[in-house]
């Protein structure tokens, strides 16, 4: 039996903008929306990623569910959301075959909020922020495990701990002015 074809790259821009205020100290950078995200309207929408499961864990509350509920958590927290790119060629979801990125400009963001720290959420994330955005910006990002269900291997509460970080920063930038 021959191998199946791979479905082709489409170019893919993302409808999503970042989601943050003055008050964001920490910014949590995927790669690109899937096309759940792109579909709901907000960023992690797929129900089996863990991402907002992940976060609420972190601050003990209820895991947010839709758009306004999630940005709401994230305003509540002092983080932003965005991702590295604008747009790309890829096929479906998988983040291995973006080809031709082109990444967000995140100095506006940057100059009205208060961000201080930079989380990439998985390797590729952080493999395209650290080549097209961090020369410009100079801000280094930490790099994290996906939430992505494609991370099997980590479980949720593997997960949580690897992203304890971004709780600590969150609140290490609100005592660094109090």
């Amino acid at each position: 039996m021959p191998a199946p074809l791979r479905a082709p790259r489409t170019v893919v821009r993302s409808p999503l903008p970042a989601a943050f205020d003055a008050e964001s100290r920490v910014l949590l950078l995927g790669s690109l929306p899937s096309p759940a995200s792109r579909e709901l309207g907000y960023h992690y929408a797929n129900p089996h990623n863990r991402f907002w499961r992940v976060l609420a864990a972190l601050w003990d509350e209820p895991v947010p569910r839709g758009g306004d509920a999630c940005r709401l958590f994230l305003t509540r927290h002092h983080l932003a959301l965005h991702d590295v790119l604008h747009s790309a060629r890829i096929r479906g979801a998988a983040d291995a075959s973006i080809e031709d990125p082109v990444p967000n400009d995140l100095a506006p963001l940057l100059a009205a909020s208060q961000i201080t720290r930079v989380f990439c959420t998985g390797s590729v994330a952080a493999r395209l922020y650290a080549r097209h955005i961090e020369p410009t910006i100079g801000m280094a990002c930490t790099r994290l495990p996906s939430t992505s269900p494609a991370n099997a291997s980590w479980s949720l509460e593997r997960l949580v701990a690897a992203y304890e970080p971004v709780r600590q920063a969150v609140e290490e930038g609100g005592r660094a002015r109090a």
